[in-house]
C-alpha cells in the first residue's frame, strides 16, 4: 500500500487523505442497498441487520475489555497498542445509535413480541415480565450507555494522560477498571440473553454469555492483529509495534481459541447428554439441511485449523500465518452469529442473502471510516504513559 506521511516522533499521522471519506460514502451506498433490501424482504433484512450489528458490536466490546483487561493487569507489552483499543471501543456509542433499526423489527425477530403466541404459550407467558418490548428496548439503553461511560472515562484520563506525566491516571484508570469489569461481565451477558438467546424464547443456556463472550475476545484480536499491520502497511508504527507485541497477541489468540472450543463443546455435549427436548431441539435446527455445514465448518475452521497452526511458535512471530488466522477467525466469528442468529428464519438449511453482505459492509465501512477520522486527530500512542518505551523494547521471555 501507499504509505501515509507520519511522524514517528509524535506518533500522528499528518495526511488522513481521503480513506475516511471514502469509507463513510462506501457504507452509506452499502447501507442504502440494504434498504431496498427492506422493501423487498423486512424479515430477511431485520435477520441480516442483527447479524451485523452484533458481529460489530462484539468487536467494539472486544477493544472495551482489553483496555479494562490492560489497565487491571499492569499489563506493559501492550501499552503501545492501547490507543488504538481505546479508539476502538469508542465505537460503542455510534453502535449504539447503529441498534436503533433493530427495535423496529422486533416483531420480525422475536416471537415473544407475538401477544397472540404469548398467551397461547404458557413458557412464553412465565417470561413475558422480562421478554417484553419496552423492557427490551430500556435494557439495550442501559447496556450502551454503561459501555459507553466506561470507555469515555478510561479514554480522557488516557488523554489527559498525554499532557501530564505522572502514575496518578494509570492509578485512576485501575481503579475504574475494577468496577468496570464486574459490570463488563454482567452487560455482555445479559445482552447476549436478550439479543440471541430469546430468538428462541424456550431456548436457554447460562453458559451462553460466556461463549459469546470468548468469541468477542476472539474477535477484537483477530481485529488488532490485521488493523495493525493494515497501519504499518501504510508506514505507520514500523518501529514501534514488533514481532514481539504480535507473538504475545497470537498467545491469547491460541489461548481463547481453546477456551471458545472448551465452552462450545461443553455447552453442545451437557444438552446433548441431558436430552431434553426444549434444550436439544435449538441444536437440531442447526443440524437440518446445509446448516450442518456450518456447524461443521465452525469446528473446523473456527477451532481445529487455528489450533494447530497458532500451536507453534513459528506460526505466531510469523506475519502470514498470524495474519491468516486472525482473518479466518474473524470471518469465523461472523459465521457464528449467523448461526446463531439466521436458522431462526430459515430453519430447513442456511441460505446466504445478499443482504448478509450489504449490512455487514455498510456497518463495518462506517465505523472504520470513523475510526480513521478518529486515530487521524490524536497521537497513536499514550505518549505520556511512564512504561512506553519499555512496551516498545518489549522481548518475549
Amino acid at each position: 500500500m501507499k504509505p501515509v506521511p507520519y511522524d514517528p516522533q509524535t506518533y500522528r499521522i499528518l495526511e488522513p487523505g481521503k480513506g475516511s471519506r471514502q469509507l463513510i460514502a462506501v457504507g452509506l451506498i452499502a447501507l442504502a442497498l440494504s434498504g431496498i433490501g427492506f422493501v423487498l424482504d423486512r424479515t430477511q433484512f431485520f435477520h441480516s441487520y442483527l447479524t451485523a450489528i452484533v458481529f460489530w458490536t462484539t468487536i467494539g466490546l472486544g477493544g472495551l475489555f482489553f483496555i479494562l483487561l490492560h489497565h487491571l493487569a499492569g499489563s506493559v507489552w501492550s501499552v503501545v497498542i492501547r490507543r488504538i483499543a481505546e479508539n476502538i471501543m469508542l465505537l460503542l456509542p455510534l453502535l449504539g445509535i447503529l441498534f436503533i433499526p433493530v427495535f423496529f423489527g422486533l416483531s420480525d425477530l422475536y416471537e415473544w413480541t407475538d401477544k397472540g403466541l404469548v398467551a397461547n404459550d404458557h413458557i412464553l407467558q412465565w417470561k413475558a415480565s422480562y421478554l417484553n418490548v419496552g423492557f427490551f428496548v430500556v435494557r439495550t439503553v442501559v447496556y450502551f450507555l454503561i459501555w459507553t461511560v466506561l470507555g469515555y472515562r478510561l479514554y480522557r484520563l488516557s488523554r489527559r494522560q498525554d499532557e501530564e506525566q505522572t502514575v496518578h491516571f494509570h492509578t485512576r484508570m485501575r481503579k475504574i477498571s475494577a468496577p468496570g469489569m464486574i459490570l463488563f461481565a454482567f452487560t455482555i451477558t445479559f445482552a447476549a440473553f436478550d439479543w440471541l438467546m430469546s430468538l428462541d424464547a424456550h431456548w436457554y443456556s447460562t453458559i451462553f454469555g460466556v461463549y459469546i463472550f470468548t468469541g468477542t475476545f476472539l474477535a477484537i484480536l483477530s481485529f488488532l492483529v490485521l488493523y495493525l499491520r493494515g497501519l504499518q502497511s501504510k508506514g505507520i508504527l514500523i518501529t514501534s509495534i514488533t514481532v514481539e507485541h504480535y507473538h504475545d497477541i497470537g498467545k491469547l489468540l491460541f489461548a481463547f481459541t481453546v477456551f471458545w472450543a472448551y465452552i462450545a463443546g461443553s455447552q453442545y455435549f451437557l444438552i446433548w447428554y441431558g436430552n431434553i427436548p426444549e434444550e436439544t431441539i435449538w441444536f437440531l435446527h442447526r443440524w437440518e439441511g446445509s446448516w450442518k455445514i456450518i456447524s461443521l465448518s465452525l469446528v473446523a475452521f473456527h477451532f481445529t485449523i487455528p489450533f494447530f497452526v497458532l500451536l507453534f511458535r513459528s506460526a505466531k512471530r510469523h506475519p502470514l500465518a498470524l495474519g491468516s488466522m486472525a482473518a479466518l477467525i474473524l470471518l469465523m466469528h461472523w459465521f457464528d452469529i449467523y448461526w446463531l442468529v439466521q436458522p431462526n428464519l430459515h430453519t430447513e438449511g442456511a441460505s446466504l442473502s445478499w443482504m448478509d453482505l450489504t449490512t455487514t459492509l455498510g456497518l463495518g465501512a462506517l465505523l472504520l471510516g470513523w475510526l480513521w477520522h478518529r486515530l487521524c486527530q490524536q497521537p497513536l500512542v499514550p505518549l505520556k504513559d511512564h512504561r512506553l518505551q519499555q512496551s516498545i523494547d518489549f522481548i518475549n521471555a
